[in-house]
This record gives structure tokens, sequence and C-alpha cells, in this order.
């Protein structure tokens, strides 16, 4: 499969279930167990707002490369529609998290490792 093949709103798809999916593993190995705190605690970093958090931390620690800023930006670009209860800045922020994380999900699983690593870092900043 070649990138050039996937457009921004199918990568932004993928990585939206891979974003979600690797926040709630994350609290479950932490040792929370009930449904209601699991979503409570997800939500901080699983929100388009706490999505936003995660990419201005990585932005102003250089994590993120060259390529990856581009994916960023592409799929930043590309949104359809804008929900009624988040801003239009914070939305395109977390479509454009969800682009790089379905790339890097399809073409650098461990770039996409490293990037979690590094988003979980976050702790209380998106807590």
């Amino acid at each position: 499969m070649d990138p050039k093949d996937l457009n921004p709103i199918s990568l932004s798809f993928l990585g939206d279930a891979i974003y979600s999916l690797k926040i709630r593993e994350y609290y479950i190995r932490c040792g929370y167990r009930q449904g209601n705190v699991l979503q409570q605690l997800s939500k901080r970093y699983v929100s388009a707002e706490g999505q936003k958090r995660v990419y201005e931390r990585l932005q102003k620690n250089g994590f993120l490369t060259e390529k990856e800023n581009e994916v960023f930006k592409s799929g930043r670009n590309h949104i359809t529609h804008i929900p009624k209860n988040v801003s239009r800045l914070s939305y395109e922020i977390a479509t454009g998290l969800e682009a790089l994380c379905g790339y890097l999900y399809l073409f650098d699983k461990d770039r996409c490792e490293e990037l979690f690593t590094e988003i979980l870092k976050g702790g209380e900043e998106n807590e």
C-alpha cells in the first residue's frame, strides 16, 4: 500500500480508532476497571480539546518530524464538517492528529508506539 493512495479522511478514520484504543488500553493497564471511570479518564485525551492539548505539547517539545507535520496538516485541512459542541480549531487539530496516528499505524508501527509513549507522558496536562 502506498501512502499516496490514501486520502487524509481515510487516515483520520483509522487514526481515530487507533488513538481511542491506545488511550483506553493505557488506563486499563493502569488498573482502572469501572466503565464510568474509564470513560471519564479517556475523555481527557479522546476529545477534540484533549487532542488539541496533546498536539500543542508535541509541537512545543519538537517531537514531530517534518513528514509527520505534513501528514498532520493534510488531515487538518480535509475536514468535512464541524460538530456543534467543539471549536473549529480544536476539531481541525484533532482530525490532523488522528490522520497522523492512522498514517504511523499503517506505515511505521515503531514510530506509532513512540508517539503514544510521548502522548501519554502528558499526564496531568491532559487530566
